[in-house]
């Protein structure tokens, strides 16, 4: 069991970020915010996938009136972008769950007063983003591309915060490089009980960008670091939320879903397991209950990983066998592997 660090706990909409609350799963949207219909129908989808907090841009006053309608149109907690214009998020602050805006950028004291008044007064918190690529110019000179850097600038947006006493704040210290990424939120975690947002930004593609994703969150929150977390890919938005997924499952950190445990292959192999997985885990994204599923190629590793599955396949010459709650149940040829599995999965999902 991994020992979270202590942060305050902060709500956003109906769910709760830091604290004992358990570390949420967040997307952004790729879609035109104006264009309604098409951001809702991303959100859903966003949604069906295991997302639990999702953020929209609002470049324009346009895009931030357009928030109200997709509010109501949603399920989950609703987070808006916003960058140096405060008059956008006084408005948007009329519908969403949290503003995603550092206090700094937005002009002088009165405009951050303005904007502090009205979270307070819809009771929603802020996100301070913090990110190397776009430091303020005076830290840069001083410190150049290091982690202090961040580290500084997100003091300096808490502080202006802090003097208006409003607490109610979430952090995020994103690079686009690991090392630089991580050390960044492990120098603040020391100096601040504030619940953070973890991500490595700018990641990249799917491939390269899953792994460095894994490699900076999952050393910080087996570090107990991070309270809710976002896979930036250059990607369908839902691949994020996949990978995130995967990256809480894979450190005990979540249980939902389907678990596909699956051999690499050899020569030994009596199944086509590389399309068999995509096959399954492609129809069973949208599951929510915890199934594990063992699909494996051959007698050797493959009795002792089906048994510890709720359902699994292991590959035989002629026919194959199915195990069920550890114990073998029947034998079934290659041309029905597929939709067995699938009916048998559906079962223990209760969707059968």
């Amino acid at each position: 069991m991994i020992e979270r660090r202590k942060s305050r706990k902060v709500k956003v909409g109906k769910l709760y970020i830091g604290g004992d609350a358990p570390v949420t799963i967040q997307s952004m949207t790729t879609t035109d915010t104006t264009d309604v219909k098409a951001t809702v129908e991303q959100i859903h989808g966003l949604e069906e996938v295991g997302c639990d907090i999702v953020r929209v841009s609002a470049p324009t006053m346009e895009a931030a009136k357009a928030l109200k309608e997709i509010k109501e149109n949603i399920n989950i907690p609703l987070v808006v972008d916003i960058h140096f214009d405060y008059r956008i998020a006084l408005e948007a602050a009329k519908y969403v769950d949290k503003l995603r805006i550092n206090p700094g950028n937005i002009g002088d004291i009165g405009k951050v007063q303005q904007v502090v008044n009205e979270c307070r007064n819809y009771g929603i918190p802020m996100r301070i983003g913090v990110n190397l690529g776009s430091l303020e110019r005076d830290l840069f000179e001083k410190y150049g591309y290091a982690p202090e850097a961040m580290v500084e600038s997100a003091m300096r947006h808490i502080k202006i915060l802090e003097e208006l006493d409003f607490y109610d704040t979430v952090v995020s210290l994103k690079a686009s490089d690991v090392p630089r990424m991580a050390k960044a939120y492990r120098l603040f975690a020391e100096k601040t009980d504030y619940p953070l947002h973890l991500g490595v930004t700018e990641a990249g593609s799917k491939i390269p960008g899953a792994v460095k994703s894994s490699m900076g969150m999952g050393m910080l929150l087996s570090e107990g670091i991070g309270d809710t977390i976002r896979v930036s890919l250059s990607e369908d938005p839902k691949e994020e939320v996949k990978i995130g997924k995967l990256i809480l499952r894979s450190l005990g950190m979540r249980n939902d879903g389907i678990q596909v445990t699956s051999c690499p292959t050899c020569a030994r192999t009596e199944v086509d397991v590389i399309k068999l997985v995509e096959q399954i885990e492609n129809a069973t994204e949208k599951i929510k209950k915890p199934v594990h599923v063992a699909i494996m190629g051959c007698g050797v590793n493959g009795p002792g990983e089906s048994r510890k599955a709720d359902i699994g396949i292991v590959g035989a010459p002629g026919n194959h066998l199915l195990y069920k709650e550890g114990k073998i149940v029947r034998r079934i040829n290659d041309n029905e592997i597929y939709e067995v599995l699938l009916k048998e999965i559906n079962e223990i999902a209760g969707n059968g």
